[in-house]
């Protein structure tokens, strides 16, 4: 058995608790990979990632008696045929079914294919052969070479898809799952599936790590996520500049013993529409906010409900101060304004624009900013006149006030509204201007329950309290937020009241 610890150094396995490296977008890949192609020595680029391919899937799959590699006609699919022949010379049953032809592929595509040849390797012309759990499957279809075009569904390439998707066996991607864009992390027209992948996931990434295998689709689709550089010095050509970032853990800065509540600063959370005459009522989602705060390090807790005067109604949470919105501070402190703030947050958002001196955006805040062009042009100005802001939108509400993919949208309205801007969801972005983008490493599939969102608002609220800057105070949120959910009890159900009060 070959435990993981046998893999090159070259080959690292990337640990949540080690963000920091650097992500690259398609275009800058194929640009290092062209400089790459001029000056390597032997062994070639393909050898050395089909060797990878091959040390990675030994790796994982240490009991495999058959080994299938699905490999497409371009030079994706040439890795996999070098990690065929290398996968047959260390006795494994090894059959491929390539897309390719050896008459019309490139020189080290034909290469591979006649390695694979020399080495035995079974080629296949139908279905792949009966895998178990232990067995290993290998996706080299596609990697970044994929093209927009819509495939239909009987096409060879779709089919080999649906197969991969759905078999019982570990499945290693060669350099990035194939049909999963880049750049975007959203899959291809016609690749995409509505449920996870059957059996898990590994991703061996090339040259470079994609900032689409951390993001949208990218995470469950990648899997667990690898990196080889291929022996390829990312630093030779300064001119290649990463696009983002993949964030890990962060740690706030400790506190000093000689300290009290008035050392950190207050948070103010404005929401909470209160409708309770016609049975309806949303001071939970503020309630919400302010406990995350309240329990991640704010010194004082502020909480002005939009509720028509019916606060009696809310749960009990006795540290927090009921105040008026008539009764803030607005230059003191943070305000995190919107959660659950229905169309009556509309009528402060005037004031907290123009006053706040840190303000946080959520939910129906944004949803009314996206709507009133005047909101959006104090919003715009805040920077002007020495005034911060973070914008916390889900992917709905970032559509609203600006359509395109992930990373390019949370990019595009931090530059518009001059603010920090978390991008919520699978892979959440953090963007400001004039710093790198970063994508989040941390949460899971739990945190898709109602509040979660106003809890990331009250917990952002709290880091940017105790002094850190907009960006960090975004990515220390985010993190932790994403952590607490990893870190949750097998078997016991995370809510966001719990998660709220959670530290």
């Amino acid at each position: 058995m070959r435990s993981l610890t046998s893999l090159p150094p070259a080959v690292r396995r990337l640990q949540r608790a080690a963000g920091g490296q650097p992500l690259y977008d398609t275009a800058t890949t194929r640009l290092i990979e062209a400089h790459a192609l001029d000056t390597a020595p032997s062994p070639s680029l393909m050898q050395r990632a089909g060797a990878a391919l091959a040390q990675l899937g030994r790796a994982i799959a240490p009991h495999a008696r058959q080994v299938w590699l699905a490999c497409g006609a371009g030079n994706n699919g040439g890795d996999g045929l070098q990690a065929a022949a290398a996968f047959q010379a260390a006795g494994y049953a090894t059959s491929v079914h390539w897309l390719g032809d050896p008459q019309r592929c490139s020189s080290d595509t034909h290469a591979a294919w006649l390695a694979a040849q020399q080495a035995g390797v079974r080629f296949l012309d139908s279905a792949p052969p009966a895998l178990d759990a232990q067995d290993l499957a290998v996706d080299a279809l596609l990697g970044i070479g994929a093209s927009t075009r819509h495939l239909p569904p009987n096409d060879p390439l779709v089919q080999l898809l649906q197969w991969l998707h759905l078999c019982p066996a570990p499945v290693l991607c060669a350099d990035l799952p194939s049909g999963l864009q880049a750049d975007t992390g959203q899959y291809l027209p016609g690749m995409a599936f509505e449920r996870a992948p059957r059996s898990p996931r590994h991703t061996l990434s090339f040259l470079t790590l994609k900032p689409g295998l951390f993001t949208g689709a990218g995470r469950d689709a990648a899997g667990e996520v690898w990196w080889d550089d291929l022996g390829v010095d990312l630093n030779q050509h300064p001119d290649h500049r990463p696009c983002a970032q993949l964030g890990g853990a962060m740690a706030l800065r400790s506190r000093a013993h000689a300290s009290h509540k008035g050392s950190y600063d207050d948070v103010a959370v404005i929401g909470g529409e209160g409708l309770y005459l016609r049975g309806m009522g949303m001071g939970g989602a503020a309630v919400l906010a302010a406990t995350a705060a309240l329990h991640h390090g704010a010194g004082r807790v502020m909480l002005a409900l939009l509720d028509e005067g019916a606060c009696q109604l809310l749960p009990q949470q006795p540290e927090l101060m009921l105040r008026q919105v008539s009764a803030l501070h607005w230059d003191q402190g943070v305000v995190v304004c919107g959660c659950g703030g229905g169309q009556a947050v509309a009528a402060v958002l005037p004031q907290a624009l123009e006053q706040a001196h840190r303000l946080v955006l959520d939910a129906d805040a944004l949803n009314a900013i996206a709507t009133d062009s005047a909101l959006q042009h104090l919003l715009a100005s805040r920077a002007h006149i020495g005034l911060h802001t973070i914008l916390t939108p889900h992917p709905l509400e970032a559509a609203r006030l600006l359509g395109s993919d992930r990373l390019q949208a949370a990019h595009q309205l931090s530059q518009q509204t001059s603010s920090t801007v978390v991008l919520k969801g699978s892979g959440s972005i953090i963007a400001s201007p004039h710093q790198l983008p970063c994508i989040n490493g941390s949460g899971n599939a739990l945190l898709a329950t109602a509040g979660t969102g106003d809890v990331l608002a009250g917990m952002v609220g709290a880091a940017w309290a105790q002094g850190l800057p907009p960006h960090t105070a975004a990515q220390w949120a985010v993190w932790r937020h994403g952590h607490l959910a990893e870190q949750w009890p097998a078997g016991q159900a995370l809510t966001a009241g719990a998660l709220a009060r959670c530290s």
